[in-house]
């Protein structure tokens, strides 16, 4: 991720900033709340496999930047197009930054949108406990992470489903 001090997801907001993804349903919704202004606990209960998909996502992520290879082989297991382009992009920005994530971020996944072949998830990410180090194993830095509302469009392409688009807000946009 970026070198930025707030961990690894903070640096993916600037990184999404960047590359003009917008959330799945065009605004942010305020904090606390999905995109349909209900609540977590009144997402509909559908997208099983879009949720696991999802989360196998960022378990390759979670792998992939201990290694800062943008070639890695999980990256395109769980995530393609625009969502795929930006896990190699933070990949090679942190190479260049010359430091490495290490860590376990947590993950609260909910589906707002479900069809047949397109679900809509919302999530609300910790990565207080997924950080920057440099190539010489020290902390990058002694700020913290945080939550980051997270919105993914996941899509069904054959037999499996892969996240196509991720939207990553700044720390605190949400809380657990």
């Amino acid at each position: 991720m970026v070198k930025n001090g707030h961990g690894g997801l903070a640096a993916l907001v600037l990184l999404l900033t960047a590359a003009a993804c917008t959330p799945a349903d065009g605004a942010p919704a305020p904090p606390g709340t999905l995109a349909s202004g209900r609540s977590a606990a009144a997402a509909p209960p559908s997208g099983d496999a879009a949720l696991a998909a999802y989360r196998a996502m960022w378990g390759d992520v979670v792998v992939a930047a201990r290694t800062l290879d943008a070639g890695h082989s999980r990256l395109d297991d769980h995530a393609e197009g625009g969502a795929l382009q930006l896990l190699r992009h933070m990949m090679r920005a942190n190479k260049e930054q010359g430091v490495v994530t290490k860590g376990q971020p947590k993950f609260a996944p909910v589906v707002t949108k479900a069809g047949a072949s397109t679900v809509v998830i919302q999530d609300c990410a910790d990565g207080s406990r997924w950080l920057q180090y440099t190539k010489d194993g020290a902390l990058e830095d002694d700020v913290p992470g945080g939550h980051h509302r997270v919105d993914a469009t996941v899509s069904k392409h054959g037999g499996r489903w892969l996240v196509e688009s991720l939207y990553i807000g700044e720390v605190g946009t949400c809380v657990q």
